[in-house]
């Protein structure tokens, strides 16, 4: 998987940093493994719909999504993403924004199909503001969000839509709900194409137990002085 690596990322401009997010695959190669036209459309037809979603950000996430990469890209000292989401929550309420560490964690269940899921927990960023008529609105921030949906063994398809996801999401949850859904999907064809077993955590529901469980605890964290 590709983690974060806050030293490459101190190494590029702002724009550069901004460019991670808004370059998408503009054309498709051909995959032995998806050898019909309706399948090739289907695969086309997908990878438009999250640029799409992507592409439909308001003003308030894409100025999230500016200072993240600016904070991100001036802290060279962190040593890993736990310490890198901590220093820009830091510096993020120091721009006047409500930012928190978001920790969120699920136990292991089983529904009434016998369908098992395992659990586990997962950390980024929540945001809280206010639209101009009061209403609150959360922003989440992933600083490590591609790696999320990497598969080991991936199509040539669903390695082109893991391509198209940014390394750094900001957005609402309706918007990470609907991404949520359709890396899953393809992500299940993907692992049925190689014949291989498709694991709880490769899941929608366990996707979004991540960013989207309601046991979410947020850590409060000083503005730096």
């Amino acid at each position: 998987m590709e983690v974060l690596d806050e030293k490459r990322m101190g190494s590029l401009t702002e724009e550069q940093l901004l460019q991670m997010v808004r370059d998408y695959i503009e054309s498709e190669s051909e995959s032995e493994s998806l050898p019909t036209s309706n399948l090739s459309q289907d695969r086309k037809s997908r990878c438009l719909t999250v640029q799409e979603i992507l592409w439909e950000a308001t003003d308030v996430e894409i100025d999230i999504l500016q200072k993240t990469l600016k904070h991100a890209k001036s802290v060279e000292f962190a040593e890993d993403t736990i310490n890198l989401k901590r220093l820009v929550v830091m510096k993020l309420k120091m721009d006047g924004y409500e930012a928190s560490l978001c920790k969120t964690s699920w136990v292991s269940s089983a529904d009434p199909l016998k369908v098992f899921h395992c659990g586990g927990d997962y950390e980024y960023i929540d945001v809280m503001t206010r639209e101009k008529d009061g209403k609150a609105t959360r922003v989440i921030v992933d600083m490590d969000f591609r790696s999320q949906f990497e598969l080991a063994k991936a199509t040539t398809g669903y390695k082109e839509l893991t391509d198209m996801l940014p390394c750094v999401f900001v957005g609402s949850e309706a918007k990470l709900s609907k991404i949520i859904s359709i890396l899953c999907s393809a992500a299940t064809e993907s692992l049925k194409e190689k014949g291989l077993h498709i694991p709880p955590w490769r899941k929608a529901a366990y996707m979004q137990s991540k960013w989207l469980s309601k046991d979410c605890k947020k850590i409060s964290i000083p503005a730096i002085e």
